[in-house]
C-alpha cells in the first residue's frame, strides 16, 4: 500500500500572514489524519517562513500516524530532528533561501557528508530518506550512504505528463526498480496532483509513500480538506 503524507507547510504560510493562530496548524494536522492521511510532513526552514521550530515540537505528540520532517541537514536542523525524533527525516539539498526544492542530491559527490548524517539518524532510530532524481547511479549511492529510502523528485514527470505520460513516467519506473534492487524503500513528491498521481502510482512497481502539500491545500480551497484527502487516497487504491 502506498501511503499519503500531507505536507502542511502552506497552512502555516497562511497562518503566518496574519501573525495569529488561524488556521490552526496543529488542528489541521489532526484533522488530516482523521480524514485519512497516513502521515504528516513539515519542512521547517531557517527563516521560519511557514513551519516554525515551535510548530515541530507541538506537532510531535499529536501526530499519530507518521511524522516526516524534511530539510537541509544543517547542524541546527539535525539538533531539531534528533530532539523531536520523528518517524522519518527526508534530506533535501535546498539552500536556505530557496523557494522550494528544485533538484535532488548529487549523492555521489556528497557521499561523506550524507553518510555521516544518515549514521546520526540511524543511531537515533530515525528512518532516513534522501531526495534524489530518477538516476540509478545516485540511487545506488544513496544505498551506499546507508539510507533507508529515497524520495524521487517528481517535477520532471509532472512537467512532461501532458505531452507523453508514458515517456514521462518511464525514468521513474526504472528508478523505483533500481531502488528496490538496492534495498531501498521508495517515496516520491513534488507537484503531484489529482491529475497525474493515479497514473504515477499505477506505473511504479514499488512506491511506499507520496508526500504532497501545495496541490492538496490548493484543491482544499475548492473541495474542502476532508474531500480532498479522500480524493488523493482514492488515487492510491488498487483497482
Amino acid at each position: 500500500m502506498t501511503k499519503l503524507s500531507v505536507n502542511i507547510n502552506k497552512v502555516a504560510t497562511l497562518r503566518n500572514a496574519r501573525g495569529e493562530n488561524m488556521p490552526d496548524v496543529q488542528k489541521f494536522a489532526v484533522d488530516c489524519e482523521s480524514f485519512g492521511a497516513q502521515g504528516i510532513t513539515v519542512h521547517p526552514r531557517p527563516d521560519e517562513r511557514h513551519i516554525t521550530r515551535q510548530d515541530v515540537f507541538k506537532l510531535r505528540p499529536i501526530v499519530k500516524t507518521e511524522f516526516n520532517i524534511e530539510g537541509y541537514p544543517s547542524e541546527d536542523f539535525m539538533q531539531l530532528v534528533l530532539q523531536v525524533k520523528p518517524e522519518q527525516v527526508t534530506l533535501v539539498p535546498d539552500k536556505p533561501g530557496d523557494l522550494t526544492s528544485s533538484a535532488g542530491w548529487d549523492v555521489i559527490n556528497n557521499m561523506e557528508f550524507l553518510t555521516g548524517i544518515v549514521d546520526r539518524l540511524k543511531e537515533a532510530g530515525i528512518r532516513s530518506s534522501i531526495f534524489v532524481g530518477a538516476d540509478a547511479e545516485q540511487i545506488k549511492a544513496a544505498a551506499k550512504a546507508g539510507a533507508d529510502r529515497i524520495e524521487l523528485y517528481t517535477k520532471p514527470y509532472v512537467d512532461n505528463y501532458a505531452k507523453d505520460r508514458d515517456a514521462a513516467v518511464a525514468p521513474f519506473v526504472e528508478a523505483s526498480q533500481a531502488a528496490h534492487n538496492a534495498g531501498l524503500g521508495v517515496n516520491a513528491g513534488h507537484d503531484l496532483n489529482l491529475e497525474n498521481l493515479r497514473f504515477f502510482y499505477q506505473s511504479l512497481p514499488y512506491l511506499n509513500e507520496v508526500s504532497i502539500g501545495h496541490a492538496i491545500i490548493s484543491d482544499a480551497l475548492y473541495m474542502g480538506i476532508e474531500a480532498t484527502v479522500k480524493a488523493y487516497r482514492e488515487c492510491l487504491k488498487e483497482d
